[in-house]
């Protein structure tokens, strides 16, 4: 399946640049290719992270305190 790309200029730290070319050589697969991929993953993180947010929207919100103290409580800290 072809897909639409787009070109675009990223700018990688010296040291994840080398190593993603060193992975490109070893996996044989673009820079392209790789970057499209590890930003594909992040994406579909975020979507499963959004659907566990709207999952538990209802659900009661504890204050930062309230936990401490529930944990302390239990001696658990």
């Amino acid at each position: 399946m072809l897909r639409e790309t787009k070109r675009t200029t990223v700018y990688f730290e010296s040291v994840i640049h080398r190593a993603l070319r060193l992975k490109s050589i070893e996996t044989e697969r673009s820079l392209s290719d790789l970057v499209n991929e590890a930003v594909r993953l992040s994406l579909a993180e975020d979507a499963e992270d959004l659907a566990a947010f709207e999952e538990r929207a209802s659900e009661e919100n504890l204050s930062f305190e309230a936990v401490v103290k529930d944990l302390k409580q239990r001696g658990q800290i």
